[in-house]
């Protein structure tokens, strides 16, 4: 078990790598047109297209890591209320659907990929499949979490504080406790 979560911890840390890369990259190329445009009166046209592809992976492995840590936004106002048993219904509704929209998006990118392999990029010339083919990997990701969270509310393994998904916002709890001690 240990060896699974060392190779989970390594592959998210890539992952965190990945996002570096892409942010860097964007950053350099779309500065780098802008340069060339203000300064050369010209550009680099595959610039644009590859920033605009590393947004898109940008986006989805951010989703991914922010997935592992709980980092998504939410609303639990409700779900902080609610008994022990309306939380696990909460966290069974909420996963199920989310396993659900991973399914779709796993099948979507399947009936896909044959268009993409074909659609080649204008200015670069590259598959599609290698922009848009990173949707098998954030389904199969993200849907291994919303198993292995059902599975752990069924096996009893999940904790309270672990079924109100929302991580507190940094700041938020002294600004209450400001707002509470100004009430005072």
């Amino acid at each position: 078990m240990q060896l699974i979560n060392k190779c989970i911890d390594h592959f998210f840390k890539l992952l965190e790598v990945l996002v570096v890369l892409c942010l860097f990259g964007m950053v350099v190329m779309v500065f780098g047109n802008v340069v060339m445009r203000y300064g050369f009166n010209s550009g680099i046209q595959i610039s644009e297209e590859l920033s605009r592809y590393a947004f898109i992976w940008l986006t989805y492995l951010g989703a991914m890591i922010a997935m592992r840590e709980g980092g998504h936004l939410g609303v639990d106002t409700m779900v902080k209320k609610l008994p022990l048993t309306g939380k696990k219904i909460c966290v069974l509704l909420s996963e199920s659907l989310m396993l659900f929209c991973n399914v779709l998006f796993l099948w979507g990118t399947y009936k896909m990929h044959d268009l993409q392999v074909t659609n080649v990029s204008p200015v670069a010339g590259l598959s599609m499949i290698w922009i848009y083919g990173i949707g098998y990997v954030v389904a199969v990701v993200m849907g291994a979490f919303n198993i292995s969270k059902l599975y752990r509310l069924f096996t009893g393994q999940l904790t309270e504080a672990e079924m109100v998904q929302v991580v507190e916002a940094e700041g938020l709890k002294e600004a209450e406790a400001h707002i509470a001690g100004s009430k005072a």
